[in-house]
């Protein structure tokens, strides 16, 4: 992993879990065990979800531009699909809370969202290369 990537990761993911763990104490205060399980439950899916992609992407932009843009949206699709294979699973679930879980899913993945673009525009990373400007 580049140390690109591990900065953008722990950028977006220690907000995550934070407010993930809030997000579980809060569930239990108002819905008791069973949303606290639910919202546990999304927070582990945002953070594998997210980790996942960033990863993916991160190792196919060693490659080349072409190969990140196709990871990152593969990826989406992927997540989209196993999201949506989730919600048609646990749609009548009774083990946990499904409206915790879905909020808490919401929330975190906002929080990601925007701690990682946080992270991207911290990070200062070149768009060019200058080296390659000087051949032109």
């Amino acid at each position: 992993m580049h140390e690109h990537d591990a900065s953008i990761l722990r950028a977006a993911l220690i907000p995550t879990v934070l407010v993930g763990v809030l997000a579980v104490v809060v569930a239990a205060f108002v819905g008791g065990g069973k949303a606290a399980l639910g919202a546990a439950l999304g927070v582990l899916v945002v953070v594998v979800f997210f980790t996942v992609g960033l990863v993916v992407v991160g190792r196919a932009s060693r490659v080349s531009a072409y190969a990140a843009m196709n990871a990152a949206i593969l990826t989406y699709l992927v997540k989209i699909g196993v999201l949506f294979a989730l919600i048609v699973a646990f749609k009548d679930t009774t083990i946990f809370d499904t409206k915790a879980f879905g909020l808490t899913i919401v929330v975190c993945t906002l929080v990601w969202t925007g701690f990682e673009v946080r992270g991207f525009t911290r990070l200062q990373i070149l768009y060019v290369d200058p080296k390659d400007a000087d051949r032109h």
